[in-house]
């Protein structure tokens, strides 16, 4: 029978293993691999000073790239959209920073921010209650207003794309003038959705404007192309594309990298060749860019997607109100006189 004075044995056995084993660690085998651990220790932290150098080198850079388009932003954009009016329609949860950014970036280029439309959740509720509610003010306000509903591209978003269509004849028009509803017909459109929860103004929207901007939410839905948030989105900038000389739908550098960003989801989808979209709108690249490709729309330009993720290209090209560094030469001549022979030269 095992007795204590075993146990004990075998306690004192193990403390005697353990500190054999310091004493041989500490000594014979303390050289090499104390040796190869301060190597490896060495080595990571150079390579961390290294990473660290090259984000805070990159990050210089972007400041200096920054505030050099802050300073020229206002030259870059000048006349761009002299007189033109622009409507903000914001998604739920979209950035302050992008709506803001938008604003003074078309206030460089001479146009003016008519009004917001900020599209609540409900909008975006695909729901049987929310379904049936949007139909009856849909086809209530095409009555009054003799609308012809548009055939769906899409049964689940069907009331959505009718409202869409309808709120666009409020708030756009494809040319400055152009025949449609009065403001007081369009105020009362859009108080219809606004008394049920739909959409909230600010601002005179139906001051009708020739050009929209989407502004999308700042987070990427879980569901991507399924989301019903970007769902409705398809639709409402479908619907914006065809009543506007220009419509592009502007993202958050944040989300842009995600593939179920609306800006991603906008781009795999047929919508993206009705509409432009950059996904850097809360950068003030973005924002010179947004303006650009409004610009280059209302010009006849095709849509396009631009900026750091899954775009064609960072930007639009160049437009031309901006004005070209080339020095002109006078074509008038002056002579000078060189040891007896005359030059002619020309003067800039």
């Amino acid at each position: 029978m095992i007795d204590f004075r075993y146990h004990l044995v075998s306690i004192i056995a193990v403390f005697l293993a353990l500190a054999i084993g310091i004493v041989l660690g500490s000594t014979e085998l303390q050289g090499s691999t104390l040796d190869v651990l301060r190597a490896e220790n060495n080595s990571l932290t150079n390579k961390l000073n290294d990473a660290n150098a090259s984000l805070n080198s990159a990050a210089t850079v972007a400041g200096a790239s920054n505030t050099f388009l802050t300073n020229a932003e206002p030259k870059l954009l000048a006349a761009m959209l002299t007189g033109d009016r622009i409507v903000l329609v914001t998604e739920p949860g979209a950035p302050s920073s992008i709506i803001n950014g938008i604003q003074k970036a078309a206030g460089y280029a001479g146009a003016a921010i008519s009004g917001t439309v900020a599209l609540q959740p409900k909008f975006s509720d695909l729901s049987g209650s929310t379904r049936s509610s949007l139909s009856a003010i849909n086809n209530q306000l095409a009555a009054t207003d003799f609308t012809a509903l548009a055939p769906a591209t899409d049964q689940q978003t069907l009331n959505q794309q009718e409202a869409a269509q309808l709120i666009a004849t409020a708030i756009l028009e494809r040319t400055d003038g152009q025949l449609g509803l009065s403001v007081a017909q369009a105020q009362a459109l859009l108080g219809a959705y606004a008394k049920s929860g739909y959409l909230t103004t600010s601002g005179t929207p139906w001051n009708r404007a020739t050009l929209a901007v989407i502004v999308a939410p700042q987070n990427a839905p879980s569901d991507g192309a399924g989301d019903p948030v970007n769902q409705v989105l398809l639709a409402v900038a479908a619907q914006f594309a065809e009543a506007s000389a220009g419509t592009l739908v502007a993202g958050s550098a944040a989300s842009s990298g995600s593939a179920s960003s609306a800006i991603a989801v906008l781009r795999g989808s047929s919508v993206s060749g009705q509409v432009s979209s950059v996904d850097n709108a809360d950068a003030v690249l973005g924002q010179i860019s947004s303006i650009w490709a409004l610009a280059d729309q209302q010009a006849g330009g095709k849509p396009n997607s631009y900026g750091i993720s899954g775009a064609s290209a960072v930007s639009p090209p160049v437009p031309t109100p901006v004005p070209s560094v080339t020095p002109t030469v006078s074509s008038t001549p002056t002579t000078k006189a060189t040891g007896g022979v005359k030059k002619t030269v020309k003067t800039k």
